[in-house]
């Protein structure tokens, strides 16, 4: 099990002195302890309080600053750029996001660039589908409704269909929104899913089976439908549980 759906489901172990303090900054920044415009702290201070060498803590300015979310300005320091610049389809950007905390806003966008994209992964895969691909899809499903799901492993299995239809579309496009899909799937596992309920389970299997009957027949308009119906019906579930917990 590896990325974001591993991560938010059984934590994550940060292996060497650079990938920890890119994911404490990162995390940091992302959750608004350096909110945008501020400045972080020195090469000095920070040496000392992750314990690094400046040579480590430069490589990892350098890396959080390819993902747009600080840069280095001379005689001013290293300041956190502007959200609107920070680079949401990088997939450590999505996972701090989700981790400090979700929003009905990030929801909804990220419901729409699925939206935007997937339908005609769908689509596309109405043409470009063989025997072959319809035979992984339709075992996909079958998995996707075993009633033992706990909420990880129906995540997972989620995952796994939705990048399938990705990588049938032959589209390499389409196959990069891979982190938009495994974040929103990490909203569902945080706030609910499909596995609290059989009779869910079942519901999510079946409307997963629509779609790849839908690529079966070539019926692109269908293929499209039935995958906007499920991206829907999923950011739908997560607004109304965060709205519960909310109240």
């Amino acid at each position: 099990m590896t990325g974001l759906l591993a991560i938010t489901g059984a934590g994550r172990t940060i292996r060497s002195s650079h990938g920890h303090v890119v994911a404490t900054l990162g995390r940091e920044i992302v959750g608004g302890r350096f909110p945008p415009g501020s400045i972080l702290p020195g090469d000095k201070d920070l040496g000392e309080v992750f314990g690094v060498s400046r040579t480590v803590l430069r490589e990892a300015m350098k890396t959080l600053a390819a993902k747009r979310l600080i840069e280095a300005k001379t005689r001013v320091g290293t300041k956190v750029l502007e959200r609107e610049q920070w680079n949401f389809l990088d997939p450590d950007v999505l996972r701090w996001r989700v981790e400090t905390g979700l929003d009905a806003r990030f929801i909804e966008d990220l419901a729409t660039m699925r939206l935007a994209f997937e339908p005609e992964a769908a689509a596309l895969a109405c043409r470009r589908a063989s025997r072959a691909d319809i035979a992984r899809l339709e075992l996909i499903v079958e998995e996707l409704g075993d009633p033992g799901h706990d909420r990880t492993s129906i995540a997972q299995v989620d995952l796994k269909f939705h990048l399938a239809v990705a990588d049938i579309s032959q589209n390499p496009f389409m196959r990069a929104t891979s982190g938009l899909i495994e974040a929103a799937l990490a909203c569902v596992l945080r706030l609910s899913s499909p596995a609290e309920d059989a009779e869910m389970i079942r519901e999510c299997a079946d409307n997963h089976r629509l779609i790849v009957e839908a690529i079966a027949s070539g019926d692109e308009d269908r293929a499209r439908a039935t995958m906007r119906t499920v991206i829907e019906l999923g950011a739908a579930r997560t607004q109304t549980a965060l709205g519960d917990g909310a109240g």
